[in-house]
């Protein structure tokens, strides 16, 4: 089994890969095979709601890394996405990849259990934690707890080295993520029955 770590800071190396790194090492010490993907510098675009991903299941644009990041989703067992804080709210490329990547084919996602990783220097982790869970709770997926929110604290990975119960908040989260794993794989209970999508706005 494998689960994918997705390292939504500029830095490729920084405080969120720090926080994203203990969760690894927690998960290869339970036999979990990792790969922690860093989506870059390079600009990225936003949604521009043309719909063509919902014929194709991805998305339209493909100049950036979306659909890349949508495939190895799908790929892995178990999906952590990491993110700074800025201005009390993740990234905002990292947003824009995960708006169109979850548009474009989200659904295909379900029950993969998944979980959010924050680090800032001081506050707004739990807006960013919230927002960042709002993509897999829509999408049918298990969110996978620690014993705290998930963020670690520091203005270097330096710091963050120091933040004791950060790294430990992110090893229990390693731990967790790969019990799940393993209870649903040899859990071997069918899926729950999905029900077709019954969109309604609030004039309707």
């Amino acid at each position: 089994m494998k689960v994918l770590l997705i390292n939504g800071s500029p830095h490729e190396k920084g405080c969120t890969y720090t926080a994203l790194h203990e969760v690894e090492m927690a998960l290869q010490k339970n036999g979990v095979e990792t790969e922690i993907y860093h989506i870059g510098i390079k600009p990225v675009r936003g949604c521009i709601a043309c719909g063509a991903c919902q014929a194709t299941g991805k998305c339209a644009f493909n100049d950036d890394p979306a659909n890349e990041i949508l495939d190895l989703m799908k790929e892995a067992d178990g999906v952590v996405i990491g993110s700074p804080v800025y201005y009390a709210g993740p990234n905002g490329a990292l947003c824009a990849l995960l708006d169109r990547a979850f548009f474009a084919d989200g659904g295909s996602l379900a029950f993969k259990p998944s979980a959010a990783v924050v680090s800032a220097r001081r506050g707004g982790t739990t807006a960013t934690f919230d927002r960042l869970n709002k993509y897999f709770s829509m999408n049918r997926m298990p969110i996978v707890t620690s014993q705290y929110w998930n963020s670690v604290h520091g203005f270097s990975p330096e710091d963050v080295m120091q933040d004791e119960e950060g790294l430990q908040t992110m090893r229990t989260l390693g731990y967790n993520m790969a019990w799940m794993l393993k209870s649903i794989e040899n859990g071997n209970q069918p899926l729950p029955e999905i029900e077709s999508w019954m969109p309604t706005h609030f004039i309707r």
